[in-house]
């Protein structure tokens, strides 16, 4: 029998399962609702495969289901969660660049200062 894994363990692997640009790409435009398959390939503009690769590490996780109709593939949000995240990850994403500017500011102010 294995060991349960701790939550810090669990929560690394989520997290390192959403560390790939294509798979962040395909969170953000689920966002606006199901998308088939053939309007992410649009947007995202890699290899059909490529894209099928994330598709599957997303389904595996449960971040995201999938429904066919025919040929075409829809592919939906698990769950309102992940919206939510993708939003918190921009606020962060942000907050963060906005500190970055008044450094940048900072730095400008002090060098124009010391070239007088």
């Amino acid at each position: 029998m294995r060991a349960p894994v701790p939550l810090y363990q669990a929560k690394a692997e989520f997290f390192r399962m959403l560390g790939h640009p294509v798979r962040i790409r395909v969170l953000e435009l689920l966002q606006d609702g199901p998308k088939p398959v053939r309007d992410l390939l649009a947007a995202i503009e890699i290899e059909p495969s490529s894209l099928s690769q994330q598709l599957a590490v997303l389904r595996r996780s449960g971040i995201v289901t999938s429904t066919r109709s025919g040929s075409t593939v829809v592919y939906e949000l698990a769950g309102g969660d992940v919206a939510e995240l993708m939003r918190a990850a921009r606020r962060i994403l942000t907050e963060m660049l906005s500190g970055q500017n008044e450094l940048l500011e900072e730095l400008r102010d002090a060098e124009a200062e010391a070239s007088r």
